[in-house]
């Protein structure tokens, strides 16, 4: 008789086989791809600022659950998907100690400060980025060209050449990733590859990346603007397949994807368009990250059986 009481517990109900580990291992097999890339565009440099990053996160989640006596959760893999998100926001150039720093910023400020995996309020690795952008700017911005790179973009990034030279970037450098930029962000094919695999595995819903990225060709094409460009250019990949789409921190019904996707499309192109800043997808998932407690609420569905709103 026991065994026949009605279990009543939170959501969710219907589950499967999956884990935060065995999805985090999805997330770093979808990024090889560009962090191959990376290596082969910047050189060795990249290597070391990705191996900095990925251990600085791993020892600081590590030392942080040490000394505030918590299990340890490095094991799930997290702390490395973190450090290698963070490596690609990062340019090549930036001195190794400065990547130390972000990584404080993402693991420690940023997660664990609010309760760990889980609990944070926006990505920990973008979070870092920002933080970098705001107290580095000059460091952040000092883009190292690879060889090989056409002589128009040897000094500046495909996004800060469109303001005046819209479609100066071939579309062979644009998705080759031979021109100046963040570590993660310059080949396309790669991060394309990774978002389609982390799509095919049902690691991530492809609602918010396929509405975002369709928000900015719209703006594109209603504001005259180079649509390539834009879409293969910056972070918008990175930021649309592996940032925006971060669990904890994106709407968790389909059409609140869909209006995060909309409003992540608005404030990039808003940002791009009319800011000083050539790039826009950092600021513009920060923005959207406070307001999916918001969406979720206005985007919550009715319980089945529950009285309809007033």
């Amino acid at each position: 008789m026991e065994s026949k009481k009605l279990l009543v517990t939170a959501s969710p109900h219907l589950t499967d086989g999956s884990s935060s580990k065995g999805l985090m291992i999805h997330v770093i097999i979808a990024l090889i791809p560009a962090w191959i890339a990376s290596v082969l565009i910047f050189g060795l440099r990249a290597l070391a600022v990705s191996a900095v990053t990925v251990i600085a996160c791993v020892v600081f989640e590590a030392l942080y659950n040490m000394l505030m006596k918590k299990p340890q959760t490095i094991s799930d893999c997290s702390a490395i998907v973190t450090g290698i998100i963070l490596a690609f926001n990062l340019p090549a150039s930036i001195p190794l100690w400065i990547a130390v720093v972000g990584a404080f910023a993402a693991i420690v400020v940023t997660k664990q400060l609010f309760g760990g995996l889980g609990m944070n309020f926006a990505n920990p690795a973008l979070v870092g980025r920002i933080a970098l952008f705001i107290g580095f700017a000059a460091r952040m911005t000092n883009y190292t060209p690879p060889e090989g790179a056409l002589d128009g973009l040897a000094s500046a990034t495909p996004l800060a050449l469109a303001k005046t030279q819209s479609g100066i970037a071939m579309l062979k450098d644009l998705l080759l990733g031979t021109h100046p930029g963040m570590l993660g962000e310059t080949c396309a094919i790669a991060l394309i590859l990774g978002g389609i695999y982390l799509i095919a595995t049902k690691t991530i819903s492809p609602a918010i990346p396929v509405t975002y990225l369709a928000t900015v060709a719209v703006m594109c094409l209603l504001l005259g603007q180079d649509v390539v460009l834009h879409l293969l250019s910056g972070g918008l990949l990175l930021g649309a397949f592996f940032m925006a789409t971060d669990y904890v921190t994106s709407p968790f019904t389909l059409k609140g994807k869909i209006v995060f996707g909309i409003g992540l499309g608005l404030i990039t192109c808003a940002i791009r368009f009319y800011g000083n800043m050539n790039e826009g997808v950092s600021f513009a998932i920060l923005l959207m990250n406070l307001v999916v407690p918001y969406i979720n609420d206005l985007t919550r569905q009715k319980p089945l059986g529950g009285a309809k709103a007033k």
